[in-house]
């Protein structure tokens, strides 16, 4: 196009023809990739007769593109003109806006799981991401992973602080590795003891980026609406930043694990103890494990004490989902530091009130997230936020088999999940669960297994087993101790996403609109 491209509020109007229609947009100059002087081939420089006569002069535009779903892609236009000087010009401004935008990363240390999913990490970044990293100028270290662990460990050993970002190539478990790699380290270098559960965690400002590649992507879904390599990598070239909860679990002042997304004891934990078993079906062992878990029906019987979270604004059964700069989560970060700054964090746990339930439990579920994904577009609990400093306490009690298809059902559609008698869910700060077979450990342990025994026999009379506990699911990883301790640090991590946007179909139609009435 000839050079006409003008800026409005910081941000830069665009043009490009499509099919002889004219499109025009808006493009934020945070948004914008890249700008690259271009030298225009023979069909581009055959518009007129009298610029066949005229040495053209043009630069193209890298910038990203808005299409359904929270799909980013990356989109180009050429503008051109005879003026080298005034060609020259705007492509220095443009650098020089670029240069201004400080959140954007330079160099990256990039992990890539070549195992998980379908096996397909290292070619969705070799063909996808890199060529975009490349375009953005941005410099990267790859690491192959070779065996469980090794970017965690390696977490511990290289200089992370010449790094802008890691990214983590793989699916929920390559992020899971990640992240306990650099919170770990963050906290060994600042002294801070894991094993102590009260201990205040130093935030950790590198941010992770992730390129969805597993089998199974919540977080990714959860923190951008959908798992797309590409957009991903463009989330992480224009350098935004998505704070995070996350949550400690202990066992007898030992530190277990970190969790973002879910800590599911009783039916989540079964599934993935069962589909541990069954890897060589790939995807499907969790269909298979799934459908097994839900017709043996097990239910454990403990008991949980949880404080309420007191600061944050939301409550778990109302509509406001966390969104692109959601203010719940802003203003809960400052409502949480005033009382830490007021009363002091040791103080203010010890005086906070617990409040503890006993029962018979099919599932207990303790969400950072919505945890939602393809098949639960809302997931377990659609109003949880990322950052507000508190994650959502689902408690599933004992009922029919029936009643709880209706309850699994409500995950897949639009009706409230949480209305139901048996379901009760809590905005917690802390909380801890300890299993019925835990609290009896003072009696003969064969007592308790003949008093276990015969009592789940009498209940699950078809089956005859003698499962006393279950298993937490913690992110996707199986936690062995069924008495945790777990409690939830207000944004401790950052990712480089931005949420999920509102309505961004219907945004970008009004910013095309707008932009076809100024011309």
């Amino acid at each position: 196009m000839p050079l006409h491209p003008a800026f409005l509020d910081g941000q830069l109007l665009v043009s490009s023809m499509l099919d002889l229609e004219q499109e025009n947009c808006f493009v934020p100059i945070s948004e914008i990739i890249s700008v690259e002087e271009t030298e225009l081939n023979k069909k581009q420089r055959n518009i007129g007769k009298w610029q066949k006569m005229t040495k053209l002069h043009a630069f193209t535009v890298y910038y990203v593109k808005k299409a359904r779903n929270h799909r980013w892609r990356c989109s180009d236009v050429t503008f051109w003109c005879v003026d080298e000087h005034l060609c020259n010009q705007w492509i220095q401004a443009l650098k020089e806006l670029l240069e201004m935008q400080k959140s954007r990363p330079k160099q990256l240390l990039v992990y890539i799981n070549p195992y998980g999913g379908k096996r397909q990490g290292k070619r969705i970044y070799e063909q996808k991401v890199a060529p975009l990293f490349s375009l953005a100028s941005i410099s990267t270290d790859v690491v192959i992973t070779e065996h469980a662990n090794h970017a965690k460990d390696n977490l511990f050993e290289v200089n992370i602080y010449k790094y802008d970002g890691v990214v983590c190539v793989g699916g929920d478990g390559m992020f899971s590795e990640v992240m306990h790699g650099l919170i770990g380290r963050i906290q060994k270098d600042s002294g801070i003891d894991q094993n102590n559960p009260k201990a205040s965690l130093v935030q950790c400002n590198i941010r992770i980026g992730i390129i969805p590649a597993g089998s199974t992507d919540c977080i990714c879904y959860s923190t951008v609406g959908i798992s797309d390599p590409v957009t991903s990598a463009l989330h992480i070239i224009v350098g935004d930043c998505q704070p995070l909860d996350v949550s400690s679990v202990h066992h007898n002042n030992m530190f277990l694990k970190y969790s973002v997304s879910l800590l599911g004891y009783g039916f989540y934990g079964d599934i993935l103890k069962d589909s541990e078993k069954k890897r060589w079906m790939g995807p499907m062992r969790y269909d298979y494990s799934g459908f097994k878990t839900f017709l043996s029906h097990h239910y454990y019987e403990g008991t949980i004490a949880y404080q309420p979270a007191k600061h944050t604004l939301g409550s778990p059964r109302d509509k406001d989902s966390c969104r692109t700069g959601c203010y719940i989560c802003k203003k809960s970060e400052q409502q949480l530091a005033e009382q830490h700054k007021d009363c002091g964090l040791k103080h203010e746990e010890g005086e906070e009130e617990w409040k503890v339930i006993k029962g018979k439990f099919l599932a207990i579920n303790a969400v950072n997230m919505s945890c939602a994904c393809p098949r639960s577009p809302k997931g377990l609990s659609p109003a949880a936020h990322l950052a507000d400093g508190s994650a959502d306490l689902i408690l599933v009690r004992k009922c029919s088999r029936f009643d709880f298809l209706r309850y699994l059902v409500r995950h897949t559609n639009q009706d409230d999940q949480f209305d139901f008698p048996f379901v009760d869910v809590y905005r917690v700060k802390s909380f801890q669960f300890t299993s019925k077979l835990s609290e009896d450990n003072e009696s003969n342990v064969m007592d308790i297994g003949k008093k276990r025994f015969g009592q789940f026999c009498r209940d699950h009379p078809a089956c005859c087993c003698n499962i006393v506990n279950s298993t937490w699911n913690c992110d996707g990883e199986t936690l062995d101790s069924s008495a945790i301790e777990v409690r939830v640090h207000c944004q401790l991590m950052k990712l480089f996403a931005r949420g999920i946007e509102e309505n961004c179909k219907d945004e970008a139609a009004y910013s095309q609109n707008s932009a076809e009435q100024l011309l």
